[in-house]
């Protein structure tokens, strides 16, 4: 009986150590609009907006400077990836422009429902080994229903001080995928709606279909389920029990991929919310697709 009250109270304690990393690691991630209202003078504050630029010239939070965020990827001639991370020199030339240093608190928000693209952009940020960057939960939709101002006016152009970097090692490739399949302490998340994960769907790229249903073993995180009908970050409890209900253990590895690497990014942000170490496997189901040889499972074609 002791020893099962004993185990019982290292189970509580484990919970409660998982809670309270979980709890830091969101606070680090995300600000609310009263926060950032409240920092809008801070001097080595930067506000980026994501989103359709029309969007930016009808209206921005004050101080926000707009992101086109092809700016910081490329495309792969020689894989055909279309959504690929920038050479270590090159993104720090872009991030430099638009004012980023390194001593910055970088706060990036989304306009027009552009939720993962925004999340997309705090990935190569902190890829980027960006000490500070927060996601403003619910964008600019959250700052308007607060009754806080927009502005048209555009901030003058500044350029950052950010010294030369080594990316972070947060992407992984396909053989790094394959390899980590089965094994222990690896999460293979695909990020995708449920109708490319089950077959009931098929994507493709701009070259040619990708294959039908998922990569093998993967557990399915839609990325859309990640955030509320106000696209605002679900509460830490509903995030856990979506990522234990998808099959994701406490102290996982969580890989994360999409169609080309972008919708990846939002499940892998709730990921980091909660504590958990991730990478992003940035070729994602259109880089899988070529590879055939690696395995694919279609639940659509059991069910025929």
């Amino acid at each position: 009986m002791r020893l099962l009250r004993a185990s019982a109270v290292l189970v509580l304690t484990l919970a409660a150590a998982v809670q309270v990393r979980a709890a830091d690691s969101r606070a680090a991630l995300l600000v609310d609009a009263a926060w950032l209202a409240g920092h809008l003078s801070d001097g080595d504050l930067v506000l980026l907006e994501i989103g359709p630029e029309r969007s930016y010239a009808a209206g921005h939070i004050p101080g926000a400077r707009f992101v086109a965020a092809q700016t910081l990827a490329t495309s792969d001639p020689e894989t055909g990836n279309t959504l690929q991370m920038l050479p270590a020199p090159l993104l720090r030339e872009r991030l430099a422009a638009l004012g980023i240093s390194d001593s910055s608190h970088v706060v990036v928000y989304f306009s027009g429902e552009w939720v993962s693209p925004a999340t997309r952009v705090v990935f190569t940020l902190d890829y980027a080994g960006i000490a500070r960057v927060s996601l403003l939960d619910g964008g600019i939709d959250a700052w308007t229903r607060a009754g806080r101002p927009l502005t048209a006016e555009v901030p003058e152009p500044k350029i950052g001080r950010l010294a030369p970097f080594e990316a972070k090692p947060l992407v992984v490739d396909a053989a790094f995928v394959k390899a980590h399949l089965d094994a222990p302490g690896f999460a293979i998340v695909d990020a995708r709606t449920s109708g490319f994960f089950d077959g009931s769907q098929t994507g493709g790229g701009q070259a040619h279909p990708h294959r039908t249903g998922h990569i093998a073993g993967a557990h399915s995180i839609p990325f859309s389920e990640t955030v509320d009908a106000g696209l605002s970050l679900k509460p830490a409890g509903e995030l856990a029990a979506l990522f234990a209900k998808a099959g994701v253990k406490p102290g996982d590895t969580v890989i994360t991929y999409c169609h080309i690497g972008q919708q990846a990014t939002a499940t892998l942000f709730a990921a980091r919310t909660l504590g958990y170490r991730v990478l992003l496997y940035d070729g994602s189901f259109e880089d899988w697709s070529r590879h055939a040889g690696y395995p694919v499972e279609n639940p659509s074609a059991k069910r025929d």
